[in-house]
């Protein structure tokens, strides 16, 4: 039994304002925000990398999309300080794989 059948349970009498949780989009078991992630291309150390940062959920949620895009981009990368860091310059792929799942993407740089 999830929080809204509880609810309902407690307050038979209450009617859902569905329109209150559009802010607040779960698709895939991760958030979506109003909100843009800002996606910039950086060199460190003479090498490439993919910057995503603005995202304001769930640090689990944006742990898992940082697996994800690894993994399906099949490069390296790490999560540090509420940012994804891809290796490599990725910003096209990312921002059109981020765009599928319905996030709003910024690109920033270059």
């Amino acid at each position: 039994m999830d929080l809204q059948d509880q609810l309902k349970n407690l307050f038979p009498d209450h009617v859902s304002d569905e329109s209150t949780n559009d802010s607040q989009k779960v698709k895939n078991g991760i958030w979506l925000q109003d909100e843009p992630i800002v996606c910039k291309y950086e060199k460190r150390k003479g090498k490439p990398i993919t910057i995503l940062e603005g995202y304001n959920g769930a640090t689990e949620d944006f742990k898992k999309l940082a697996k994800e895009l690894k993994t399906k981009l099949s490069v390296g990368g790490s999560f540090k300080d509420d940012k994804i860091i891809i290796q490599g310059d990725y910003r096209d792929k990312i921002m059109e794989m981020l765009k599928e799942k319905g996030f709003n993407v910024k690109r920033v740089g270059g």
